[in-house]
């Protein structure tokens, strides 16, 4: 008898505290260790909405209106042209801000197009601005070498879901407005976190009246194309 107590006492006794310290500490980081996760996660969703964001405003450049799915906003990406504005010299230049107001005083019609073939020709001693049509892929993201174009649809972390897109115009005070939103939802970013805690979350946001994700723009009323973020 006096062994099996000895056995509880030095034994078993240790292992079921440190199993009960255990399990606190598990149960106290886990939110943590969620809403670490959960941040980091939004991150690279924020970044692919905002992608999708800059895409839609260079296409709503061209065409008036924005795109209603993002197949023709890869497509537009790929294939598609915007003007870019090009700044030839430079205004902190005096002499050669002097040498292109000369040019205009004799010449009051020369276009930017003529300048330009006088640059290109040797005449470095000018300061103008020239539209040019450029490739959306010549022109965007360039300072982002880890973009793909392919992925602009995928929920990142998602296993493959889709991010939902739509565009609409709705009339505001008698003008045609033209809209779109993007979002993707916690189900599918968080997927494979905690699903109580994800569950947890969109109740929370849904009893907030705030979207369950992460949203730009909006198809119902005019807001700046501002995100849920923001």
């Amino acid at each position: 008898m006096k062994i099996l107590k000895k056995i509880l006492i030095y034994l078993v006794f240790p292992v079921i505290i440190i199993g009960l310290v255990y399990a606190i500490v598990q149960s106290v980081m886990e939110p943590v260790n969620f809403n670490n996760d959960k941040e980091a996660r939004e991150a690279v969703g924020i970044q692919r909405l905002k992608d999708i964001r800059d895409l839609q405003v260079a296409f709503k450049s061209q065409y008036g209106r924005f795109s209603p799915t993002i197949d023709s906003l890869k497509d537009f990406y790929n294939n598609g042209k915007i003007k870019l504005v090009m700044q030839i010299g430079s205004q902190d230049d005096s002499l050669a801000v002097d040498h292109t107001a000369k040019l205009k005083r004799r010449n009051p019609r020369i276009t930017p197009q003529q300048m330009y073939e006088m640059y290109i020709n040797g005449d470095r001693q000018l300061v103008f601005q020239i539209e040019r049509d450029t490739l959306v892929r010549q022109a965007m993201f360039l300072d982002r070498p880890d973009f793909n174009i392919d992925s602009l649809a995928i929920v990142p972390f998602s296993g493959g879901d889709s991010i939902y897109m739509a565009s609409a115009v709705k009339t505001v005070s008698g003008v045609k407005v033209p809209l779109f939103e993007a979002s993707m939802t916690y189900k599918s970013l968080l997927k494979g976190l905690d699903r109580q805690l994800i569950i947890n979350l969109d109740a929370e946001r849904e009893d907030t009246g705030r979207f369950p994700g992460l949203k730009v723009g909006s198809i119902d009323a005019p807001n700046n194309n501002a995100g849920n973020w923001e």
